[in-house]
Order: structure tokens, then sequence, then C-alpha cells
């Protein structure tokens, strides 16, 4: 795994309005970075991200199935005991999953070490499917890398087959795409999947998150007063939970992308619970519930993450008990978990993240993150790769 300088397409920028690339820069700042990437070697791809990524969502599954039938452990994840029967609902009916993503520190020599599981919103899919595949084939194209460069993305192809699963399971559906208004990254990630889906065959609609109503039998609907019966929406389970609308949750019958038992997935707790049922995992961190057993078995270096942040918000790092490291952010009232410290290995000036992909249980590819700061946040630019 190295870092690679590179000369950027002339016309990047350009090509990215024309396929809808929006948010490759963002207040001001870069996001998509193409100045620079990142190889790796097959083994590396194959043995150090590939099967752990498979290997790590088995073991969260298993916990999630272990979760939902006790109810102290259902506690520990700060999630509304109104809805803990939906939930458990949700994964006891095998309410299906379109995909989700495993974020890693690794630096090609060691074992990856998982971070957290990003199981119910990750962004960042359009920039991995399909934005830095054209990368790799414009820069094989023009002679700046080999005609044996690969990349490991195959992405796209599997969430076109994987809607297709889902639409044999729900014929005739309309499938709603939502999410936030003035979140254009979030739009751009829905736009995406939308057109899989449409490639798919399934006839879509797109409602924002706020215009998403209820009508008088109960059923949530769209601006046109059509009734939502299948709905992917980019927004956190645990926002919806405790929201006026959640009490039509079990009423609307809606089937959701993602399902309402990756709550659990998504959720920080879990990792202290993975290293609980698999003590010395080699691709796990030590984490714990408590401040004081971390302070008392990590020697005082570790990572203090709210059981519901997001995009590195509300994290603070602590080394030999000083602080290194913190960011803002509006999460942390509903409890925290505490994981040992294991800084980002550093390429250059700036400290590297990966995020490993998968739908419907296979790992299908990668992204790369790079930050001047130790925590990977919502802005950290995202770099190409390839597999030499």
């Amino acid at each position: 795994m190295i870092r690679l300088p590179i000369e950027e397409r002339a016309n990047w920028e350009q090509k990215a309005r024309e396929y809808g690339f929006k948010f490759h820069t963002m207040y001001g700042e870069k996001y998509w970075d193409e100045s620079a990437y990142y190889q790796f070697t097959l083994a590396q791809i194959e043995e150090g991200l590939e099967k752990p990524t498979e290997e790590i969502h088995q073991m969260c599954l298993h916990l999630v199935d272990r979760v939902v039938a006790d109810e102290v452990l259902m506690r520990k994840f700060r999630l509304p005991e109104a809805q803990w029967d939906f939930i458990r609902s949700s994964w006891l009916n095998k309410a299906p999953s379109l995909y989700s993503r495993l974020d890693f520190c690794y630096d090609g020599k060691g074992p990856a070490k998982l971070l957290e599981n990003n199981a119910d919103t990750p962004t960042s899919l359009y920039e991995t499917g399909f934005w830095q595949w054209l990368w790799l084939e414009n820069s094989v194209d023009a002679g700046k890398l080999a005609h044996s460069a690969d990349q490991f993305n195959i992405v796209q192809e599997k969430l076109v087959n994987r809607f297709i699963e889902l639409k044999a399971h729900n014929p005739g559906e309309i499938l709603h795409f939502a999410c936030c208004k003035e979140t254009e990254e979030d739009r751009g990630t829905v736009q995406y999947l939308q057109d899989c889906a449409e490639e798919a065959g399934i006839e879509c609609r797109f409602v924002y998150i706020e215009d998403i109503g209820v009508d008088v039998h109960g059923c949530y609907t769209d601006l046109d007063d059509i009734v939502i019966t299948w709905l992917f929406k980019l927004y956190p389970w645990e926002f919806m939970l405790n929201e006026e609308f959640a009490s039509f949750l079990t009423a609307s019958r809606v089937q959701f992308l993602e399902p309402a038992w990756k709550a659990i997935l998504s959720n920080k707790a879990i990792l202290p619970l993975l290293w609980e049922h698999f003590p010395d995992h080699p691709n796990l961190l030590p984490a714990y519930f408590d401040e004081t057993s971390a302070a008392q078995h990590l020697s005082g270096s570790y990572v203090k993450k709210p059981v519901f942040s997001r995009e590195g918000a509300n994290i603070a790092m602590f080394h030999n008990g000083q602080g290194i490291a913190v960011s803002d952010g509006p999460y942390g009232e509903e409890g925290f978990v505490y994981q040992a410290l294991q800084p980002l290995p550093k390429f250059g000036s700036s400290y590297t993240l990966i995020g490993s992909w998968l739908i419907d249980n296979e790992a299908v590819g990668i992204s790369v993150r790079e930050d001047s700061g130790l925590i990977t946040k919502n802005l950290s630019r995202f770099l190409p790769h390839v597999i030499i």
C-alpha cells in the first residue's frame, strides 16, 4: 500500500459537472482529490481487507440476533424502548438490506482494525462505485497508468443486481428515495442509488424527508399523496425512531431500506459487544462501555465515541491520558463508548482511512479518505486507488 502522485485529468471538473458530481468541492475545499492515488497489491485487497470485511460483518449480524432477544443489551444501544418491537420484528422477519461500509485503520502491513460500522446511512458511494472507476479508465486510456491496473470495485454491478433481487420480492412496487433538504452530498448519493434501481427496472420516485406526510389511514405519503410502501431513506434510524411520525412506523407497513435492525448494526454500542464476544480478534480493537474500564485496560490511550456519532462528530482522542484530538458536533447526550486508540497511518502529511463496502453481505470495493488531522470527517478528501 503506497501513495503515488499522478497528473490530474485536464478536464475532470467539467466532466464532473457533466456527470452530476456537484459536490467534488465543498465549502471551498477540495473533496475529490486526483493529484495522487493509493496502490495496493491483490493480496492486500483479498486477504487484508476483503476477507476481514466479510468475517466482521457476519460477527456483527450474530450480535444483532443476540441483542434483539436481550432487553439488557438493547438498553445499551440507547434506542427508544417504544420502538424495540419494531426493530426486533424487522430482524425476525428478515427484512432485506442493501449496503453498508466498514471503516478500517490499515497500512498494508499489519491486520486491518475495525473503527466503526456504517451500516445505516453511509455516503461516498457514488465516488466509490462510479467516479473513481471512471478515473481509472481515463487514466489508463491516457497512458498515465498501465493497462494491467485494476481496482477493487464491483459496487455498481452488485448494486444493480441487488435491486433486481429486491424487485423480485416487490413486483410492481414503487421505490421511493429520500434524504434531507440542503444536503448536496446526500442528494448525490440518493440519485446514484435511484439510477441503479431504475437500471434494474424499478419504478422510482424521490421525496425529501421533510416532505413526507401521513394520510388519514396512517400511511406515509409523498407530496402527490402517493402512498409510500417501499422506501430507501438516507436518514438515520436513531433520528426517525425518536420523531413524532415514528408512531406510524408499524401501521404504515413500509418496507425500509435500510431496515430498522440496522439501527443496531450502525450503533457504536456494537463495538464493545464485538470485543466482549470475540476477544483478541486480530481485526478488532478493545472497546468498553465505561471510561473507567477503558482508562484501566488501555493505559489512558483511547477514543471516546458517542453512541450515535456520524462523520467524525464529537470524537475525542486521548494518549496516555492527555487529549490529542477532538471534534465538535451535535452528539453525546445519548452516551459514549471507548475504543483503543489506533492512529490512522500517515502517508506524507495525511492520515488515511479505508472504507470497505458490502452489498448483500459481500465485500465489493473500497474507498480511501484522507485528512490532515487524526479524525476523518465529512469533508475529508477522497482519493482513488488501483491494484497492481
